[in-house]
């Protein structure tokens, strides 16, 4: 399993970032990138202290550790510059709390991450075709999530990505320990979406893809 998409108690999951990690590794995880919730209030403080913790830590070869931000209910004028300065401050993935359908994101925002070029579009709920035509042309990833409410439009995302070669990343959006799931578990739920097997196995890879391009980042710093 590889999930790119969790929080921490630095914003509002309940873990510290070193239980996160093991809690992780018990389950088999290859890589995890903890992205706690951001806003203009608290970027800066946020990159520092999960910077802070990933030079702490003492190389695991069981599981690969990175660290981002999850741009979360800005106004859509505001994401791309806050995705330059989340870039800027040393974050290794940019994920966009995306137009899902449980919370009331503004309109906008998943118009805005994808011209922004984030990393990861967040349950992006019922985006529509051209916006997913937008990410393929971009290399933005969407997201299938195991979190509930947020999976209700799994299978939309799924279907559209097809359609338009959209990249596709699978996480869990965790907040609690028992919101991560092993890979045998996130597969039946990307399989629930509608995927065949060869597109659950290209999710994985669309995964090694950003965590390389995540410690790409991290080496250029």
């Amino acid at each position: 399993m590889i999930d790119l998409h969790t929080h921490s108690l630095l914003s509002d999951g309940v873990l510290l970032p070193a239980e996160l990690v093991q809690q992780a590794k018990k389950l088999g995880y290859q890589a995890l990138a903890i992205t706690d919730h951001t806003d203009a209030s608290n970027l800066e403080q946020i990159i520092r202290s999960l910077k802070a913790f990933i030079k702490a830590l003492p190389k695991d070869p069981e599981i690969q550790v990175l660290f981002g931000v999850e741009l979360t209910h800005l106004y859509p004028e505001q994401i791309p510059k806050m995705v330059r300065k989340a870039r800027r401050l040393g974050a290794e993935l940019v994920v966009v709390h995306g137009e899902t359908l449980v919370e009331p994101v503004p309109p906008g925002t998943n118009r805005r991450a994808i011209e922004a070029g984030a990393d990861i579009l967040a349950h992006p709920g019922l985006i529509t075709p051209e916006l997913v035509s937008l990410a393929s042309k971009k290399g933005v990833m969407l997201e299938i999530t195991t979190r509930r409410g947020h999976c209700y439009t799994n299978g939309w995302v799924a279907r559209l990505a097809r359609e338009y070669n959209a990249p596709l990343v699978l996480n869990t959006d965790t907040h609690l320990p028992e919101d991560l799931v092993d890979w045998e578990s996130a597969k039946k739920i990307a399989q629930g979406a509608g995927l065949l097997p060869e597109e659950i196995e290209q999710l994985l890879k669309n995964s090694r893809l950003l965590v390389k391009r995540g410690l790409g980042r991290r080496k250029a710093k």
